[in-house]
């Protein structure tokens, strides 16, 4: 990460994407990129909105969008990537706004992905760690991505987080020992509500 993230400036990003969904879903509108705020949130940046369902102590996927790559200011990418998490996720229905305050709001801000180059595919499970990298696979015009939490909050080895990226983008299993996949690596600075609307803290994927 060329920059710190500290966890005032984590309050601040979850808080806008909050922020940004429950004034599109109540008013049709997208709010404006605030103006007082430091100048590292108008640097470049990779970022992903993850919404859960928060039921009984437990997530529940409803919407997760971003942008892989460092391709507009942060701050816009937030608003952006939320609206879009919230209403325009294909695998789920648009949210309604009674919904805000069952769902718990989640902000990761990436570095670029960077291509892993291996001699043999099979040493790519040497080269990626669970805990610490999310993943890109591509191949042809497929593609795929998984955050950094994902392998962890599913218990997956490094093995099966390749495997499951893999089908993410469409393909079979085990399409990451073939020579014609590209496989890119990246880390990320992830903030989460703890309960919906409250306390806001930077997620540890190492606990």
């Amino acid at each position: 990460m060329s920059f710190e993230l500290t966890d005032e400036d984590g309050k601040v990003l979850v808080k806008l994407a909050r922020s940004a969904v429950e004034t599109f879903l109540e008013k049709g509108q997208t709010i404006k990129s605030p103006k007082d705020v430091l100048q590292k949130f108008y640097e470049k940046c990779g970022v992903f909105v993850t919404i859960n369902t928060f039921k009984d102590g437990e997530k529940t996927l409803r919407g997760c969008i971003g942008y892989p790559y460092p391709m507009i200011q942060l701050i816009d990418a937030v608003i952006d990537s939320a609206i879009n998490a919230a209403t325009e996720d294909p695998r789920f229905s648009p949210m309604s706004f009674d919904e805000l305050d069952k769902c718990v709001f989640e902000v990761s801000v990436l570095t670029p992905p960077e291509q892993v180059q291996v001699s043999n595919p099979k040493k790519y499970v040497q080269q990626i760690k669970v805990g610490q990298d999310g993943l890109v696979i591509e191949r042809g015009y497929n593609k795929g991505l998984l955050l950094p939490q994902v392998p962890v909050e599913w218990q997956w080895c490094e093995e099966e987080f390749l495997c499951q990226c893999c089908m993410k983008a469409g393909l079979p299993p085990d399409s990451w020992l073939t020579k014609d996949t590209k496989i890119y690596k990246f880390t990320a600075i992830i903030f989460e509500e703890q309960t919906p609307n409250g306390e806001i803290k930077r997620l540890s994927l190492n606990q």
